[in-house]
């Protein structure tokens, strides 16, 4: 069992606010968690999270060699004392970062045994001494999910595999990730339907496949709520990659399927930066999308290298693009439910221990730097009301009419016969640029 007295990272202290002239790079410039922006606190808009598998079980390998990140807590040769160091580990980092939250899948918290049974023994084992960390700092879980795409036995799919076989599995395996997270108090519970897709059609079923998934998203549904699960439910859209067509395309496809299926009341989207690439949008299209449709839940922060065509994983620091993000945020109310899980990696060449503070804490500050920022644009800058300006011709008569469904087609065709050719407006764009070039 691992030692109380080990520390992973003697080098850094408490991560404290200093302010936007500091030159320390161990402290937050823009981050205060009791600073309020728009009646709430930053952590109470962020609630930021982080990610497990990334930041303690990614040791920087790629297709092409083995990872040359050190990591110290992954060296026991027992499972489940590893899993109690990667713990000591994580808490030590999450603690001094002042983080509140964390996100893991089932097997990031330690590895899958060599049958079921000893899978569900270690996962009893880990949350455990989860527990204990737990109310030793007062860190809990943004959500829980189950990792069903890393095993050789869903090359296929998971709930949507053509083998019962296999959607057995993983239905046993949700259960017990299920358990966990309602064991460790967790707020939410993620569905990333890693390789729910298809490479060909030749040999898929699409609808089929569709069909079993939502009979598998109700299943574990009911049984969370049956065993007191009162948090609510993600799925988090990609489009590609491992497959070549994922039923979670995209935030619209995600909408149309909850909305089909009767699922819309228990289940919003989780929605990842580099995904929304990935689908061919920018991250704000995606956070208006399920925010006009009620469902914006949560995020993944990260980022994608326009240059690169895959899931790059980078941690954020576009502010330009996260202040228009936040503008679709705070004209939304907020996230329902969830928060900002960092998931995002270190560079395969970071190997100091000291990066994964850095990466953090750059990350941190883009986002409460976007925020304050989308939240100056919004009261001083008029972008709110030149909005507005642009559709007032539906504000009122004929305009609202129609908005309300109360004009026919025929009757638009005399109007457009009455009134003549309309005038071209100016759309403006240079200028909603530049009102937000003010504040970044």
């Amino acid at each position: 069992m691992s030692s109380p007295e080990t520390v992973y990272f003697p080098t850094v202290s408490t991560i404290q606010y200093e302010g936007p002239e500091t030159d320390n790079p161990f402290a937050f410039r823009y981050y205060q968690p009791d600073h309020r922006v728009a009646g709430r606190t930053l952590h109470e808009h962020f609630k930021f999270a982080c990610a497990y598998w990334h930041a303690f079980g990614n040791d920087g390998s790629d297709p092409f060699g083995r990872g040359p990140r050190p990591m110290k807590w992954l060296r026991a040769a027992d499972p489940v004392e590893r899993a109690r160091d990667k713990m000591d580990a994580a808490f030590e980092f999450m603690a001094k970062l002042g983080l509140r939250h964390f996100c893991f899948h089932d097997f990031d918290l330690v590895d899958e045994g060599v049958s079921l049974s000893e899978s569900e023994q270690r996962l009893q084992l880990i949350t455990d001494y989860a527990l204990e960390k737990m109310n030793e700092t007062g860190i809990g879980v943004l959500w829980g999910t189950a990792n069903l795409f890393s095993h050789p036995r869903y090359m296929n799919g998971a709930a949507t595999n053509p083998d019962f076989g296999v959607v057995s599995w993983a239905g046993a395996q949700v259960k017990n990730a299920l358990d966990a997270t309602i064991k460790l108090g967790g707020e939410n519970y993620v569905f990333w339907g890693g390789r729910e897709g298809y490479m060909s059609l030749l040999n898929t079923d699409m609808r089929r496949e569709q069909d079993h998934l939502a009979r598998f998203l109700q299943s574990a549904r009911d049984y969370a709520r049956e065993n007191g699960f009162t948090g609510t439910f993600f799925i988090e859209p990609k489009p590609c990659e491992p497959s070549k067509h994922q039923y979670d395309y995209d935030a619209a496809t995600v909408v149309g399927f909850l909305r089909h299926y009767d699922l819309a009341d228990d289940f919003k989207l989780n929605i990842e930066v580099n995904h929304a690439t990935l689908a061919g949008h920018t991250f704000q299209h995606e956070l208006q999308v399920a925010a006009d449709a009620g469902m914006l839940g949560s995020i993944d922060a990260n980022r994608g290298d326009e240059q690169n065509g895959w899931d790059t994983d980078q941690f954020p620091n576009n502010l330009y693009e996260l202040t228009q993000a936040m503008l679709v945020i705070l004209r939304a109310g907020g996230l329902q439910g969830g928060g900002v899980n960092f998931d995002a990696k270190l560079r395969r060449n970071s190997t100091d221990a000291e990066d994964l503070f850095h990466a953090h804490i750059g990350g941190m500050d883009m986002f409460a730097r976007a925020l304050i920022a989308a939240d100056r644009v919004r009261r001083e800058s008029g972008i709110e009301e030149l909005r507005r300006e642009r559709y007032e011709s539906f504000d009122a008569g004929a305009g609202n009419d129609f908005a309300q469904g109360n004009l026919s087609l025929s009757e638009l065709h005399k109007r457009a016969h009455d009134s003549g050719e309309p005038a071209m407006t100016s759309g403006k764009q240079e200028l909603y640029e530049n009102l937000v070039n003010r504040f970044v």
